[in-house]
């Protein structure tokens, strides 16, 4: 891989069957099967996305059936999303469709943490956009 390149973008005529691993910003109008993680994905309004999503900032606006884990994660109005959501920092669009249950990274990390005492853990944020 380029050391240059800060994005890779797969095109609206790009159908994956595959998992997809980037170190960089993706963007992705095409159609993928199998799971994403990267550092940043944007996904276009036509895309669909078939399998897990892990990003430390996501931006979604088509088709996922799937659970998807961001740091921060922005889910426009546009967006379906099958399957349950891990966030840090979330914003929600009024007319975003989204079928799953929402839990912050926090109770993610301590349900699979050995129990020891409790630790100070930053405050998840939860934004509804209109």
């Amino acid at each position: 891989m380029s050391g240059n390149s800060t994005f890779s973008v797969i095109g609206s005529d790009v159908t994956i069957k595959g998992d997809v691993h980037a170190s960089v910003d993706l963007h992705v109008d095409g159609k993928i099967e199998g799971d994403i993680q990267c550092a940043s994905l944007v996904q276009g309004e036509a895309s669909v996305i078939n399998g897990a999503v892990t990003a430390e900032r996501a931006r979604m606006s088509g088709k996922v059936a799937g659970s998807i884990t961001a740091k921060e994660l922005v889910i426009l109005k546009t967006a379906q999303i099958e399957g349950d959501v891990h966030y840090d920092a979330l914003t929600i669009e009024q007319g975003a469709q989204v079928d799953g249950r929402f839990a912050p990274n926090t109770q993610r990390k301590a349900a699979t943490a050995p129990q020891t005492a409790p630790a100070a853990t930053p405050e998840s944020k939860l934004q509804i956009a209109s």
